[in-house]
């Protein structure tokens, strides 16, 4: 997304970490689309804890943690998912990352905006079922494409939809030509061809399009992978690609480097240097999503764009220990997201 700011992820881990500490904890919701500042320059606080330092400050390296990931993460899934419009966009990175954090890397990038996953523990994680295709090593243990797409669809179970890679030993369209013929009811052929060997993948896909509409497989979608990112992906939407699957640039996307800051103690101000001191609510219009904040819960600023009324943007996360709030359905976190970039026309 342009500018500075995020989607906003790992809110649940969080509320986890400080479950049944006497401390207060509020925050915006999970799958907030955030500013990092004002109109007047004024960072915007994601979350805020009250309560005794000696109560979570051991915690504020994990917590930081679970935001800074997760929220890097989702945020390079909503840049992926703006950039394919209506297309399909499933993540595949968790193989470039230790796989200790691949539910959460899963998770987040569901919630920015990836219509689907590959890992069956990341898909158990959301809830949803996971998506992949044939790996070409199926094909090199036949040696033989047909018979590898013949046995991919004898096989496995129908409700599958069939994705063929035809990118093992031929070229790409004789490959996507034999799929087309070997598979009654294929769904889509995916592109994977190395970077070192493809040319332009743009016009490889052009090609591809072109030689299966000719004989009359026009409902066959043409999915790609292989080092996509928010950048390559326009041009190959515009050539005819309707799928991406896209790994490291999601799993491995940086961070949202966000800081946890004393800015009040015993009720008074304080601040380090560089840091806006005192209690902070974050506030934003629901017309135009506008963030600003104000000293005062109860004494709201209008908005700098529209001049309408703005609404507080946190909700109490827990109260003294306990949670407020139940834990929502990553789905749900997700709709919530492409509503707000829909309506920011990012």
């Amino acid at each position: 997304m342009p500018g500075p700011g995020g989607v906003f992820c790992g809110v649940e881990e969080v509320v986890r970490l400080f479950e049944g500490r006497p401390v207060d904890l509020w925050g915006l919701p999970e799958g907030t689309v955030f500013r990092a500042k004002t109109s007047a320059g004024v960072r915007v606080p994601v979350m805020t804890i009250e309560g005794a330092y000696t109560e979570y400050c051991l915690q504020e390296t994990p917590a930081l943690g679970f935001m800074c990931h997760s929220s890097g993460v989702a945020t390079m899934a909503a840049r992926t998912k703006i950039a394919a419009g209506e297309r399909t966009v499933l993540s595949f990175g968790i193989r470039r990352m230790h796989p200790s954090i691949s539910p959460m890397i899963d998770r987040s990038s569901f919630i920015g905006g990836c219509d689907s996953v590959s890992s069956l523990l990341g898909a158990e994680v959301i809830g949803e079922e996971p998506s992949g295709t044939m790996p070409h090593a199926l094909i090199i243990m036949f040696e033989d494409q047909r018979l590898a797409f013949k046995a991919f669809d004898e096989v496995i179970d129908p409700k599958v939809a069939r994705v063929a890679l035809v990118d093992t030993y031929s070229d790409e369209k004789a490959e996507a030509l034999m799929a087309c013929e070997e598979i009654k009811d294929l769904f889509a052929i995916r592109l994977d061809t190395p970077g070192s060997r493809r040319g332009s993948l743009p016009d490889l896909v052009r090609e591809v399009r072109w030689e299966m509409d000719l004989r009359g497989f026009q409902k066959v979608k043409i999915f790609v992978s292989g080092g996509l990112d928010d950048r390559s992906i326009p041009d190959l939407a515009a050539a005819g690609a309707e799928g991406f699957g896209v790994g490291t640039s999601i799993s491995n996307a940086p961070t949202i480097d966000f800081a946890l800051d004393i800015v009040e103690k015993n009720g008074r101000p304080v601040a380090k240097r560089g840091k806006f001191s005192g209690r902070k609510h974050p506030c934003r219009c629901p017309v135009c999503l506008t963030f600003e904040v104000s000293t005062r819960a109860d004494r709201l600023p209008l908005c700098p764009c529209c001049g309408g009324e703005m609404e507080l943007a946190e909700v109490q996360l827990l109260d003294q220990g306990r949670r407020k709030f139940q834990a929502e359905e990553p789905r749900l976190i997700r709709s919530r997201v492409l509503e707000q970039l829909a309506r920011l026309k990012l």
